[in-house]
């Protein structure tokens, strides 16, 4: 590639990159927003023919609407080729499709590290052409093993010396500065990549986690401006992370693979990369106590160990050692996720003295992350920090680091291949106490977009909601989600179940649900049972863990229009199913396992997580054929939906029979309830069916009663019973009952947890256990879906059409939901003044909405200020439960209506 050819190619990736866009003209339509495989601009993919996405912006906003009826794309393999409107990896044609989420590349067979240069353009329902939209892009990593070259290096073992974590280093001189550089990194743990003394990039705790004893997921980095004409250096600072972790029998960690490929302006290509002339040197860094159950550790970083100019090019490695060199079997993935980021620093509030030397410190927020603390101590002497989430206790779940100070006595402790969840650090062995300006922290999470946001009228609903989403994101780091991020960090799968709606309602998760479930589906035993964890195995559950197998790709297509996810799933969810089968008698699920087998409805208000605590095992039968019906009933819609009739028929025909016998062994006749009579038990069997079109009545009216009599309004459930009560009474837009239950103060409630001074939601109603949990982050959907009235439409997947149907309940007086669907921003705005309700709606391009709006006489309803039946692009449908129905398209209305 010549100079200028580089010098086009820079300006290109400067030009469309969203930091340096450029303002465009005003047009009557225009498309944005382009995504790869729900990723934008990503590098070193692995997916052989990938997605392509895009959204339709009008130029007015207040247009009506507004669809998509052809598009075309094409896509070149350089930025030259493209900007002449040459396609030469694929150019589609005009296509006639409304389609415009989930594209499938159609072109030339893409080869290891093929760039792809791409643009979109679309006619609307009028035969309007929008301009070309902005220019996208992707790579193609390295796709078979014979594409890499490197070897797998690591630091030989020093007897009697505890490990630290290494450095990994190479020189290499360049006749120029590269037209174009890659570097390819897979390791078994941590890692970051500098080149000549940079750190490449603003990711941390990389790569994702994953069973190293199966895969790794490789990362790929555009390091060409970090190099140079002359001496480079690349180095590798490793860390064990997770292949500590016992479950995967890692016997050397940790290990770094990495590929440099380089394409100067004139020349042929140079490969870097790891083998035996790597040097290596420990770092100051080293991991202290375990990395499992209760005891994560820390880290131990000692400052008189640190070599000024290590990853600088000029520096003297000529007295360290070479690598060794290791072999190892696990599969090398590309790792397409968003990266786990630094996302939000936070202040302390506090630092109070404890004694001689020793300070304790108030983050005012409990969270997940890093904290950097500027120190004097001793020279040579050790500074020790305690993590805890408590206020009463110094540390909790062993969190603890160390920093050794040199000879100035003075230094910075930050952590960098481990983590803490925490509000309060307890700091022993300082000389003097810190200042507020001297302390920083750090939320880390897998750095998925915000796409739903809520506030209402009401504070401690704000407050709840707030707290929710900020206790999912603590929970979210390194693309999976655990159950809490300091005692256990293990990805279960039944409280992944419960809060996978709340997750998707407020944050983009189209690539992490992906790589999630392709870590459930490496788990998964030849029998067709899977772990309650993945991808971390450790730890107990049952059924509705386990079945996330089949749950989250349903939820994930129902949100996406993602048809792929259920084709890669659907074989796992069939060999779930068999196995549940081989666990039945007349149709009903048996008992199976020990003490952590077979789990039901997790710590409900009064009980406990111990065996003689939890509830009694006739509910928990009960809860799980509930479970067992709901899956099958969701592989039953899979396979109708994949073209397998014969299969859906079987699927249906068995949950039916199971229906009836669930039905018949837990229901009481003589009260109109199921198993014990508490809330979950009630909602399950109405929710997927098990309660006769004739009994639905009463036994609704019975759990009725159980909330606003028996409970006084409180709810009482767990993990899944909260997501299960909550998703009924959306359902039944029974909003007023949700209201209830939601806006308490008293035990047990999210307002008492709030009242108590929870920054995060607990794992249990009392505050036993863990304070950074995923118990009863379910409620996180509500707001969008029961307050603002958000709602998908499984009929059209992916808010290609959706409902808007607002909660008006309560004492709120307004409310506000946004959701970043993938065709564009919908809202549902609503607000109660001088006896009218008004209704503000923005239904984004390429979609389609139902509105319903309270009222009891249609012809009482006004949009934009003239009778609704009559306004532009509305059609009035009829009357349903107290609300005239509205077909809208595209575009910004407003009802409103007597109230």
């Amino acid at each position: 590639m010549s100079l200028r050819k580089s010098a086009l190619f820079l300006a290109f990736l400067i030009l469309t990159s969203p930091r340096n866009a450029l303002p465009i003209e005003k047009e009557s339509l225009h498309v944005a927003a382009l995504c790869c495989e729900y990723l934008e601009d990503p590098l070193g993919i692995d997916v052989a023919r990938p997605r392509l996405s895009w959204r339709i912006e009008p130029g007015d906003p207040a247009e009506r609407g507004l669809r998509q009826t052809a598009y075309q794309v094409l896509v070149a393999g350089t930025p030259d080729a493209l900007e002449a409107d040459r396609g030469d990896l694929w150019d589609s044609g005009r296509v006639e499709s409304d389609q415009s989420m989930l594209v499938e590349y159609g072109g030339k067979p893409l080869a290891s590290r093929t760039f792809c240069f791409w643009k979109v353009r679309v006619w609307d329902q009028n035969g309007r052409a929008s301009a070309w939209s902005r220019s996208g892009r992707w790579s193609m990593g390295l796709l078979t093993p014979a594409d890499w070259k490197a070897r797998w290096i690591g630091a030989a073992p020093k007897p009697g010396q505890p490990p630290a974590d290494p450095w990994f280093r190479k020189t290499f001189s360049l006749a120029g500065r590269p037209d174009r550089a890659t570097a390819y990194v897979a390791s078994l743990g941590y890692h970051e990549l500098y080149v000549n003394g940079r750190k490449v990039g603003d990711r941390v705790l990389e790569p994702s986690v994953s069973d190293l004893s199966q895969r790794v997921r490789y990362l790929t980095y555009d390091v060409t401006d970090y190099l140079r004409e002359g001496k480079n250096a690349v180095v590798l600072w490793c860390a064990a992370g997770w292949a500590n972790f016992n479950e995967y029998k890692v016997p050397d960690k940790p290990l770094a693979k990495a590929q440099i490929e380089i394409q100067p302006s004139d020349g042929p290509p140079i490969q870097i990369v790891t083998d035996a002339t790597w040097k290596t040197h420990p770092s100051p860094l080293a991991p202290i106590g375990g990395w499992g159950f209760w005891d994560f550790g820390g880290e131990r970083y000692d400052a008189a160990a640190e070599i000024p100019g290590w990853n600088a090019p000029d520096f003297d490695d000529s007295s360290w050692p070479t690598a060794a060199l290791f072999t190892s079997k696990v599969r090398l993935s590309a790792e397409m996720i968003q990266p786990n980021r630094r996302l939000k620093i936070l202040k302390p509030v506090e630092i109070a003295p404890q004694g001689a030397g020793v300070f304790r410190i108030d983050m005012g927020q409990s969270y997940t992350g890093w904290i950097e603390i500027r120190m004097k101590g001793r020279p040579g002497g050790k500074a020790t920090l305690q993590f805890s989430e408590r206020p009463e206790e110094p540390e909790t779940y062993h969190q603890r680091s160390e920093y050794v100070f040199d000879g100035s006595g003075e230094g910075v402790f930050r952590q960098r291949f481990n983590y803490a969840a925490f509000r309060w650090v307890t700091v022993a062995g300082l000389e003097a106490a810190p200042g507020k300006e001297d302390i920083r922290g750090w939320l880390i999470s897998t750095a998925v977009p915000r796409v739903g946001r809520f506030a209402c009228s009401n504070d401690l609903l704000n407050r709840i909601y707030e707290t929710t989403v900020w206790t999912f994101r603590c929970l979210s780091l390194g693309g999976y989600m655990v159950d809490c991020p300091h005692r256990e960090r293990m990805g279960y799968g039944g409280d992944a179940f419960a809060t996978m709606e709340t997750a998707l309602t407020n944050f983009g998760m189209g690539a992490f649900y992906t790589k999630w479930l392709t870590d459930w589906r490496d788990l998964q035993r030849p029998n067709g049972d899977l772990p309650y964890t993945a991808p971390t195995y450790f730890g107990g559950g049952g059924p509705a863990w386990s079945g996330i197998c089949v749950a989250l790709p349903w939820q994930v297509y129902l949100h996406y229009g993602d048809r792929r996810i259920l084709d890669v799933s659907y074989p796992s969810m069939q060999r779930w199913i068999a196995f549940l089968q081989t666990k039945t008698k007349d149709h009903l699920l048996q008992k199976w396992g020990g003490e952590w087998d077979f789990l039901g409805d997790w710590v409900p208000p009064g009980k406990g997580q111990a065996l003689t605590e939890r509830v009694d095992e006739r509910s928990t039968l009960f809860f799980n054929n509930c479970f067992y019906l709901d899956n099958l009933t969701t592989v039953a819609q899979t396979a109708e939906l994949l073209g397998k009739p014969d299969e859906a028929a079987a699927y249906r025909q068995e949950a039916q029979a199971i229906a009836r016998a669930v039905h018949k062994e837990f229901f009481h006749p003589a009260d109109n309830s199921y198993a014990n009579g508490d809330q979950l038990y009630q909602a399950m069997p109405l929710l997927m069916g098990v309660t006769p079109d004739s009994l639905q009545p009463t036994v609704m009216k019975r759990l009725t009663e159980e909330i606003t009599v028996k409970k006084k309004g409180h709810i009482d459930t767990g993990t899944h019973g909260t997501y299960y009560l909550i998703k009924l009474l959306v359902g039944r837009n029974r909003n007023d009952l949700i209201f209830r239950m939601a806006d308490q103060r008293t035990y047990p409630s999210w307002g008492y947890m709030l009242d108590q001074g929870a920054t995060t939601l607990w794992e249990q109603w009392d505050g036993k256990n863990s304070r950074l949990h995923s118990t009863f982050v379910s409620i996180g959907s509500w707001f969008i879906e029961g307050l603002a009235g958000i709602r998908l439409d499984p009929a059209r997947p992916g808010y290609k059409h959706f409902l808007i149907r607002p909660g008006i309940v309560g004492d709120l007086q307004w409310a506000k939901g946004e959701y970043d669907s993938p065709y564009g921003k919908i809202v549902s705005d609503w607000k109660i003044s001088n006896g009218r309700l008004a209704l503000r709606v923005e239904v984004p391009p390429n979609s389609s909405a139902t509105v319903f709006v309270p009222a009891d006489d249609p012809s009482s309803v006004a949009e934009s200020g003239r009778p609704a039946a009559q306004s532009p692009g509305v059609r009035f449908i009829g009357m349903t439960d107290g609300t005239a129905a509205y077909e809208v398209g595209s575009g910004r209305y407003t009802f409103s209506a007597p109230r």
